[in-house]
């Protein structure tokens, strides 16, 4: 029952995680004109996508805890999180949506955004607790 009073709280996280899907495994040469779209665009996406994923998830965890505590485990959990879900989205793309190529650099651009949102849960939680015992 914990759990799925958990997931309420990460209900932002969970329909991010649907536009990912969404958006990592749509066909784009369909859509004719992709003169918006520059080299390393897909990349630079990936990263946007899993920062803003793992903001949420944090997010989510504050409001069920009702706390900023610091929890090694919590961030362990969302690193796994996000590691299933960008290992997903890319053998999907190599196995099932192959219109999409699955590399190696996407899933490291995912990490890398992931990485950027520990860092800044990590460091506004360090500036926070500064802040409370001064």
């Amino acid at each position: 029952m914990a759990a799925i009073k958990a997931l309420k709280y990460q209900r932002w996280a969970i329909l991010w995680t649907v536009i990912i899907l969404v958006l990592c495994n749509i066909d784009l040469s369909s859509s004719g004109d992709n003169s918006f779209f520059f080299t390393g665009f897909d990349k630079l996406a990936h990263l946007g996508f899993f920062y803003v994923l793992t903001i949420l998830l944090f997010y989510g965890k504050i409001k069920y805890q009702h706390n900023y505590s610091f929890r090694s485990l919590t961030i362990f959990k969302i690193i796994i999180i996000s590691v299933l879900l960008g290992g997903g989205i890319e053998l999907l793309q190599w196995k099932v949506f192959t219109y999409r190529s699955a590399e190696w650099w996407d899933f490291g651009c995912d990490m890398m955004g992931c990485f950027m949102g520990v860092f800044s849960y990590v460091l506004l939680h360090l500036s926070n607790y500064n802040e409370e015992k001064v």
